[in-house]
């Protein structure tokens, strides 16, 4: 034990605790910037098993937050190298590599015998997916989200509310780093947050961080945390997101984006409707309408259109995840 004996130390760990993290299964979504400094967390503290999803492979852009990572591993997937490295750091880990994209075909698969979710892929349709799964499980989900010198850490599920219950409604923008930047520094301290909140939850730390959200604003340099312990589920369930695996022929499917966007669209059915033309459309009241965009965030917009107008069989599918 002498790897964790400075951890160990402490009178909340001690030898019980380290034995907790050993037996430990956490599931982490994301090996790229918040991956890359929660992961090694993780392992040097010794929680004994990592279930690792991210379908993507190192870019050259990414080195500069993906410090995990060097150039040897350009090109590489993210995953393979994660787990590499991460074994180099400690032996004594499993790191179970899984390089796929977290999606509603595969998160109850994901979510089996695991402990805690780490939500690191910065991603909101994401979010709410391992959030609408964790939440009736009673999983506790640590989620983070990080754009230019600004982001937040919170932990939702198990003992706490969801995420729905802090963010009913989907985000008015998709920008993400991809397209809006992001500095290095901003997503290793989210990362780290992150980790942070996560053995404590697996020790048993009080007061615990579920039902907490961090704040963190390196522009202006403001850090607030508040508690939404309190915070009450929608009266409704949310849209669920789905992905191409889970469309039927009986679905009514409607393609948001222009020819010009997307000349092809995810079934051959699907019908063409951009969004300022939903007013005048009638939708049918029979069968499961599925709302298709890039992102997600026109298609929630159109849902909650449809669903003032009665239609309560709704589905979102964001085209740029499988």
């Amino acid at each position: 034990m002498d790897r964790y004996q400075r951890q160990m130390m402490l009178p909340e760990i001690g030898e019980q605790g380290q034995q907790r993290l050993s037996q430990a299964r956490v599931l982490v979504v994301g090996a790229g910037g918040l991956g890359s400094t929660l992961l090694p967390l993780l392992v040097g503290a010794g929680v004994g098993y990592i279930r690792l999803y991210d379908d993507d492979e190192v870019a050259l852009h990414n080195l500069h937050r993906q410090t995990l990572f060097d150039m040897q591993d350009v090109a590489q997937p993210k995953v393979t190298s994660a787990q590499r490295a991460l074994l180099r750091r400690n032996p004594l880990v499993r790191v179970e590599p899984l390089p796929l994209s977290l999606t509603a075909s595969n998160v109850q698969q994901a979510l089996h015998n695991i402990d805690l979710v780490i939500d690191a892929a910065d991603n909101f349709a994401v979010t709410y997916q391992l959030s609408d799964a964790c939440h009736p499980l009673g999983i506790p989900l640590i989620s983070a989200s990080v754009l230019g010198r600004q982001g937040y850490v919170g932990g939702f599920c198990g003992s706490a509310p969801s995420y729905r219950a802090l963010f009913p409604c989907l985000p008015t923008s998709a920008a993400n780093c991809n397209t809006a930047g992001v500095m290095g520094p901003a997503v290793a301290a989210l990362g780290a947050l992150q980790a942070q909140m996560a053995l404590s939850v697996l020790l048993g730390f009080a007061p615990s961080p579920l039902g907490c959200l961090v704040n963190c604003d390196f522009v202006h340099w403001h850090f607030r945390q508040f508690r939404f312990d309190g915070a009450g589920e929608p009266d409704q369930p949310g849209v669920p997101f789905i992905d191409t695996r889970l469309l039927s022929a009986e679905d009514c499917i409607v393609e948001l984006r222009s020819r010009e966007e997307a000349p092809v669209s995810v079934a051959a059915w699907a019908q063409r409707i951009l969004p300022q033309q939903l007013d005048a459309w009638q939708p049918p009241a029979d069968r499961r309408i599925v709302l298709v965009c890039a992102s997600g965030i026109r298609a929630a917009q159109a849902a909650s259109a449809l669903a003032q107008r009665g239609c309560t069989r709704l589905a979102i599918l964001a085209a740029n995840r499988p």
